[in-house]
């Protein structure tokens, strides 16, 4: 029970900030509803939360959180679910933000299990990081040493989710007449640095 007491006392903490101290903020958004300019596509690492790394406020951000940040292909097949593409959807054609960041990390279990294991042994998670599982992922995984290859793999599938942003047609066009920038970053938490990635 210390930890679920530890997260209640965080929710007290938070209450006498926002809702004693500073009411105005949570009154306003439940007013007017939010109006982020941009959103964050990350892990759901526990070591990595967007909110806390980028010292933002309620309401700043729309965050997308999932195993390593990963942003699957346009898919309209809707016998799947598509949790993450719907965020995505919402967050660009609804609330019309500005930017999209993928905020990739070191460190990060979902690379590391799409380079050190390819025996399937997870229903849900194999099939997750098959959307990173390209020709030049391997190629990195055969030509480096493990922490070496994890390294530039999570620096790599934020590139592959970058370019499978661009294959949902209302974020291309949305690109293309200067309404929406894509932007990959990568936190490394050994020494603190953010990292732009191309």
């Amino acid at each position: 029970m210390t930890d679920i007491k530890k997260l209640l006392d965080g929710f007290e903490q938070f209450h006498q900030k926002y809702f004693v101290e500073t009411p105005h903020l949570y009154q306003e958004l439940s007013n007017k509803g939010q109006a982020p300019k941009t959103l964050i596509i990350s892990c759901s690492d526990s070591r990595v939360d967007p909110s806390i790394l980028l010292n933002t406020s309620p309401g700043d951000i729309f965050v997308i959180r999932n195993v390593a940040n990963l942003v699957p292909t346009f898919d309209c097949d809707m016998s799947h679910c598509h949790g993450t593409s719907a965020a995505i959807e919402y967050a660009v054609k609804h609330l019309k933000v500005k930017n999209i960041i993928i905020l990739g990390h070191s460190h990060c279990g979902g690379i590391k299990t799409l380079v050190e294991e390819h025996n399937h042994q997870h229903n849900f998670i194999d099939t997750w990081l098959e959307i990173a599982d390209t020709p030049k992922m391997r190629k990195i995984c055969e030509n480096h040493p493990i922490e070496e290859a994890c390294s530039l793999c999570e620096k790599e599938s934020i590139r592959i989710s970058l370019n499978n942003l661009k294959t949902f047609p209302f974020i291309s066009e949305a690109i293309k007449n200067n309404k929406l920038n894509i932007h990959g970053w990568y936190f490394d938490m050994r020494n603190g640095k953010l990292e732009i990635i191309s």
